[in-house]
């Protein structure tokens, strides 16, 4: 196991911790809850970045790592429905596609790293988990509904993306 690795698990951590938190949160555990889900989300960043800068990227840490994020970002998302924040049926789009490319990931010969659309949408889905988890004043409620429903939105068009037939290379698309 190399350091980008041990980063990706570390971020497991914040999981039980989130959950804890925004079982029955208080102002103060809304706002400890989302700075912990900001820094387990940055450390996504700084383990891609170290694979590849350390050049130790590999099928596992290919793996894990959009693994990982689905567990940080659907662990608050399904407590917010549990606190009649956002509906459930959102969250089940987004599961369900998380689901699915979960399970077309493991049954691929060829594991491929994010491409910019699921990378776009792990950013949104991130924003709107911290938008809403904080406690902010009633007016960026909306604005948080926005990012949320924007996140379901690219979490359909990204799982699309990944799992649609791809053309050989140097070979026109067929239809």
């Amino acid at each position: 196991m190399n350091l980008p690795l041990w980063i990706t698990l570390s971020r497991l951590l914040g999981v039980p911790l989130l959950l804890y938190l925004l079982f029955d949160p208080t102002p103060t555990q809304r706002w400890w809850g989302t700075g912990i889900f900001l820094l387990a989300a940055a450390t996504d960043w700084v383990d891609g970045y170290l694979a590849r800068r350390r050049n130790e990227v590999t099928d596992l840490g290919k793996f894990l790592d959009p693994l990982v994020d689905k567990l940080l970002v659907l662990a608050p998302l399904l407590c917010l429905v549990e606190l009649g924040s956002i509906p459930a049926w959102g969250v089940f789009l987004i599961v369900a596609r998380e689901l699915g490319i979960a399970g077309w990931r493991v049954n691929q010969a060829e594991i491929r790293g994010a491409n910019f659309l699921g990378k776009l949408k792990t950013v949104t889905q991130i924003a709107a988990v911290a938008l809403l988890v904080a406690p902010l004043p009633e007016t960026w409620r909306f604005p948080g509904l926005v990012v949320f429903w924007l996140a379901v939105l690219l979490t359909a068009i990204s799982g699309m993306v990944y799992v649609w037939p791809r053309p050989a290379s140097g070979q026109p698309p067929t239809n």
